[in-house]
């Protein structure tokens, strides 16, 4: 029988290269893709490793000309996609006063419309095989998070996009899932660029931000924060379920932080607790 084939973004690291590898573990023929290649090192090395062969594609989610390039790839190399994991995406810490519109928006290009743009691109031959959308969101795509304004804006239309395609999709056959990770030990935060040039520092914002950036060290911290494979295997099991749920989060942590939002109708609850993290 045909190994079903998972296109996955985002792979050079963390999240993406754990689904990787243990996809290809679990039998699924794997595109990993990451915008540079020349990055692709650790997931070579841990498919090695795991005794598994991945086909490592360049992809530029925010570049349409490389998404379509890339599925193009895919139905000659492969003739089928039977599931997406929508993975890439970055990190971004400000806050509005201090930063411009186009930072915002390219926030949004990466985290938002890069996800839109490869679903739409994806579908009709996910339609074909009746396979699965799988997007790995956040609880920042629930949970509105102080100096996260941008990043979180981007998630939750991450969120409200894939909420309103999940009954659509299935009406052809398709299945969607958004995954949710709560503090995850990935170098995603490391990516984000907080050292002593960040805009906040040496305006009225800086209390507030080095009281947000004490609190964010101790929840990322190994020790507390899930492990990247825990993620995957959660991926995992959403690829094999055989009736996936729409939305998943990964750890209890997760579960407990976003059950404050689906539980808060006048938003009090939330701010009672970020409000906390600035303080």
């Amino acid at each position: 029988m045909t190994s079903p084939v998972l296109l996955i973004t985002g792979t050079s690291s963390g999240i993406g290269l754990e689904s990787a590898v243990a996809a290809a573990r679990h039998g699924f023929r794997v595109v990993a893709t990451m915008r540079d290649l020349d990055k692709a090192e650790p997931l070579r090395a841990a498919a090695g490793e795991a005794g598994v062969d991945l086909d490592l594609q360049r992809l530029d989610v925010t570049d349409e000309r490389s998404v379509a390039d890339c599925i193009g790839y895919i139905r000659e190399a492969y003739g089928r996609l039977d599931a997406l994991l929508n993975n890439a995406g970055a990190g971004h810490v400000g806050t509005i006063e201090l930063e411009s519109i186009d930072d915002v928006r390219s926030v949004m290009e990466v985290n938002f419309f890069g996800v839109v743009s490869l679903t739409r691109a994806a579908l009709p031959m996910l339609r074909e095989s009746r396979g699965r959308v799988v997007t790995v969101s956040s609880v920042g795509g629930v949970v509105g998070q102080p100096f996260n304004e941008a990043y979180c804006a981007a998630k939750f239309a991450v969120e409200g996009f894939m909420e309103s395609l999940t009954p659509v999709a299935a009406t052809v056959g398709v299945r969607v899932t958004v995954v949710e990770p709560g503090a995850v030990s990935t170098e995603f935060v490391a990516n984000v660029g907080l050292d002593a040039n960040h805009p906040a520092y040496g305006t009225p914002y800086e209390p507030a931000f080095s009281a947000y950036l004490a609190r964010t060290a101790g929840a990322f911290d190994p020790s507390v924060a899930q492990a990247p494979e825990g993620v995957a295997g959660v991926i995992l099991g959403v690829l094999d379920a055989e009736q996936p749920p729409a939305r998943i989060q990964t750890s209890e942590n997760a579960v407990r932080f976003a059950g404050i939002k689906l539980s808060d109708l006048d938003g009090s609850h939330v701010q009672a607790v970020t409000a906390h993290w600035v303080q």
